[in-house]
């Protein structure tokens, strides 16, 4: 299968973009810049995308039997000084589904969103958050596409936690630079609460699921392990060989209040459905695994 990679030059769509090439795949990732020099995605065809701006020609779209959408805008990607629900509906609530409807129209069959677990697994969220809001009516937008000729359907998951060979992921470098103690004298701690987290390589697993085996039109929740945010750091902390940190109930400098949108303290966890996780075929039970994988990695 000939599959384009939107957003496969960072850490979720690299690492699909990555496993789907492993499993006999062509393929090509896509995004407003070049992967980084010295990883495995140098090695895979790119072409630049700005799918904002919808700038990639339909002939060019209309190459590939499948698309993976991995780019969708978080609250990382608010542009500083900016109006914050000005963006999200240019780049999330337009922008997501007007791509999708120009790679239908050229001729993609199949199509995976990779979205996020918000909407489905704390729908009330989105009637507060504007940020949650716009991945809902990404989402919405995307599914409502589906016809006879294009079979498309989302993986919305939770926090992704994961490593590409030779890619520089800030967040996770960060962390493991913390664990370490290089972040002295800040205070080793964990805020309180926790959620549910994926690694990349499940992640990619349910991709891969959904294309070939996605029902059209539906969304799937999916997810591994509920943590709380001690049981998180403190995996890398003890990978570090380091003390798990105590929680303190304080925004923490590397997991902000404006990234926990259920609010510092809280729990959002839940259990995928066991019919959808067969059905996508992706592993459980990675998490403690892959961030030994991270640590390895930025030590």
């Amino acid at each position: 299968m000939k599959i384009l990679i939107v957003g496969g030059t960072g850490m979720i769509g690299g690492h699909a973009a990555l496993h789907l090439r492993r499993r006999g795949n062509d393929v090509t990732i896509a995004g407003r810049n070049r992967p980084a020099a010295g990883t495995p995605l140098g090695e895979l065809d790119f072409l630049r995308c700005d799918y904002i701006a919808n700038d990639l020609p339909a002939a060019r779209l209309g190459a590939f039997d499948a698309l993976v959408f991995a780019a969708g805008n978080d609250v990382r990607h608010v542009p500083p000084g900016g109006d914050e629900a000005a963006h999200w509906e240019r780049a999330n609530v337009e922008g997501v589904p007007r791509f999708f409807r120009t790679a239908r129209d050229a001729g993609i069959r199949t199509a995976v969103h990779v979205g996020s677990f918000y909407p489905q697994a704390a729908p009330r969220l989105a009637d507060d958050n504007a940020y949650i809001r716009s991945r809902k009516l990404a989402d919405e937008g995307v599914r409502a596409l589906a016809t006879d000729a294009f079979r498309v359907n989302s993986v919305n998951a939770p926090f992704v936690v994961g490593t590409v060979p030779g890619l520089t992921v800030p967040m996770f470098k960060a962390y493991t630079d913390y664990a370490r103690g290089g972040f002295a004298p800040m205070p080793d701690f964990a805020p309180p609460g926790g959620v549910n987290f994926i690694s990349a390589r499940s992640l990619s697993e349910a991709i891969e699921g959904a294309l070939l085996r996605g029902e059209n039109g539906n969304a799937y929740l999916v997810g591994d392990e509920n943590l709380s945010f001690q049981d998180y750091f403190g995996a890398f902390f003890r990978d570090a060989g380091r003390p798990v940190p105590p929680v303190i109930d304080q925004e923490h400098p590397l997991l902000p209040d404006s990234a926990i949108c259920f609010g510092r303290g809280n729990t959002l966890y839940y259990e995928p459905d066991a019919a959808e996780t067969a059905l996508l075929g992706y592993r459980r039970g990675d998490i403690l695994r892959t961030v030994s994988e991270i640590v390895a990695q930025y030590r």
